[in-house]
């Protein structure tokens, strides 16, 4: 038990390794700051191209949704920082971990605000266009804050799910939080900045799991 404490709970070298596993913290919140907006934006547009008129559009933004869901972010990751360089595209590890990220939650997001959508009734709809406003004023300000507060406990989910993805950065050497504390192991040879790291985790979103909860008992009452 004293040899579990010391390789995982060792306080010493916590305490060692916190300024450079909050140094990463600060770029796992830079990602996020990054990758959430762009991805809540992404996915509306997808969402509203999905009930466009053409069903070549449709089509292809099916398709879209459809490869970036069963692509492993990792995967998407990798070949964007790998690939991308063949073809004279160079771009640094946070831009390759926000276009990764961004593509990737951007399918989420936009399946779970055409959730949204199909759940407020098409009376609302003409309830607002019975009032005088124009299509995009009656979705906009009708239809989408409906939506949206349909799904609120989802897109928390998903945006919990962005933060946990943030880790995937240390892939390309982004020093991010899991990162800089993979660094703080190797050169302590001590599993415990990864046990701070997980627990800084932990306090982050262990709230928003709350309320996320709260969120999906008062929405089902």
């Amino acid at each position: 038990m004293d040899a579990i404490l010391l390789q995982f709970f060792n306080l010493d070298i916590m305490r060692q390794a916190a300024p450079l596993v909050l140094q990463g913290l600060g770029m796992t919140l830079m990602v996020c700051c990054a990758v959430i907006p762009l991805g809540l934006v992404g996915g509306l547009i997808v969402a509203l191209g999905s009930r466009a008129r053409s069903r070549l559009a449709r089509g292809l933004l099916a398709g879209f949704i459809d490869v970036l869901r069963a692509l492993p972010p990792l995967v998407l990751l990798i070949a964007i920082s790998a690939g991308l360089p063949f073809a004279g595209i160079r771009l640094s590890p946070f831009a390759c971990v926000t276009l990764a990220l961004f593509l990737n939650t951007s399918a989420y997001y936009g399946e779970v605000y055409r959730a949204g959508l199909d759940s407020v009734s098409h009376g609302q709809w003409e309830a607002a266009r019975c009032t005088g406003l124009s299509a995009s004023q009656a979705m906009f300000y009708v239809i989408i804050p409906q939506a949206v507060r349909n799904v609120l406990p989802d897109l928390v989910s998903n945006t919990v799910e962005v933060v946990k993805l943030t880790s995937l950065a240390s892939v390309v050497a982004l020093p991010e939080m899991l990162y800089s504390a993979d660094m703080a192991r190797s050169l302590t040879f001590n599993s415990s900045p990864i046990m701070l790291a997980a627990l800084i985790y932990l306090a982050l979103l262990w709230p928003v799991v709350r309320l996320m909860s709260r969120l999906e008992h008062r929405l089902g009452t």
